[in-house]
């Protein structure tokens, strides 16, 4: 099974082919960060109100560890529980996609925050910055979760590696990046930041992929052993995900306080509310706040982006396109 100790080597005959087809789709996605021109940002970040460049430095400051993270957790825990070669494959391009990642996020820095000291200050974000430090924590206490174990031997291991592959999957990818990515786009509903929107449009892309594949592998599991998801993995993903939204929700009161003109903690707490309960559906389990997307900006996000993405790629791509895109799934 998926989740049995050792490290099967065999792609022929191939037992799990839908991850096999999810790494060839994402080899089609290659983006490179020096096709985003992030030159026309600093016209629009210079005009910034106070209030409007401490969110974009706290936005950054967040983005420069997040997909670190991410590449630590599936380094020390995803790749060596997950016993298949073609899930492996995929999780090599993931890892791949990460680095990519934090070199958009590298390049943001150094365009939007020239000096040194606040670039410094920006990457120790998880030391100095409380409300990402407790999403840092959040992150590390699941990392932590599944770092010793050797092999998944018993019930109760199989159970705490399922928590970290839906904790990263569900809570990190899916709602702390997905809540940074709305001001993104609440800042390009105004006009603003374009070269930004651009680089998290296919960041965006990624992630809803690495969502996928993570969901598929819970898919996987839930045929093999159904026994692991009873009702006690379900008040754990609820308590779970309920921490994650708290830990957001405290990121947007830092990020903007009293609120700014289409963008207020209360609309940010119903669109965390909303992702979260988008997950819990995926995940096969009951709607947990029934909140609805304040967003327009967002409940457009997923067709209209992804529409986009293919339309540049026969000219912003030297990687050519094939296949279709799921245009079903909610954000």
């Amino acid at each position: 099974m998926l989740l049995d100790p050792g490290m099967n080597l065999t792609l022929r005959p191939m037992k799990y082919p839908d991850f096999y087809e999810q790494y060839k789709d994402a080899i089609k996605n290659t983006w490179h960060v020096e096709e985003v021109d992030l030159a026309s940002d600093l016209t629009d970040l210079n005009a910034f109100t106070p209030q409007e460049q401490h969110l974009i430095h706290r936005l950054v400051a967040f983005f420069a560890t997040g997909d670190t993270i991410v590449a630590n957790n599936l380094v020390l825990n995803l790749y060596q529980h997950i016993n298949s070669p073609e899930g492996r494959l995929y999780l090599s391009r993931q890892l791949f996609e990460e680095a990519v990642h934090v070199q958009f996020y590298l390049t943001l820095l150094d365009t939007y925050l020239p000096d040194p000291e606040e670039r410094t200050k920006a990457f120790d974000a998880v030391n100095n910055i409380p409300s990402i430090k407790r999403k840092a924590d959040f992150c590390f206490k699941w990392i932590d979760s599944a770092f010793d174990m050797q092999e998944l031997k018993t019930a109760a291991d199989r159970r705490t590696f399922l928590l970290n592959l839906i904790c990263f999957a569900a809570c990190i990818e899916g709602l702390f990046f997905y809540g940074a990515f709305a001001y993104v786009y609440w800042l390009r509903s105004r006009g603003l930041l374009d070269g930004l929107a651009t680089g998290t449009n296919w960041v965006f892309r990624d992630e809803s992929c690495h969502m996928n594949f993570a969901f598929s592998v819970v898919d996987q599991v839930r045929q093999e052993e159904p026994e692991l998801f009873d009702e006690q993995m379900h008040r754990e993903v609820v308590a779970m995900m309920e921490e994650a939204v708290e830990a957001e929700l405290q990121f947007a009161e830092d990020l903007i306080g009293d609120g700014m003109p289409g963008m207020t903690v209360k609309d940010m707490k119903s669109y965390l509310e909303y992702a979260a309960d988008q997950r819990l559906v995926r995940l096969g389990m009951p709607k947990q706040w029934g909140s609805e997307n304040p967003f327009p900006f967002m409940a457009l996000q997923d067709v209209q982006e992804l529409t986009n993405f293919f339309e540049r790629r026969a000219t912003a791509y030297q990687v050519a396109v094939e296949g279709k895109v799921d245009l079903d799934e909610e954000f």
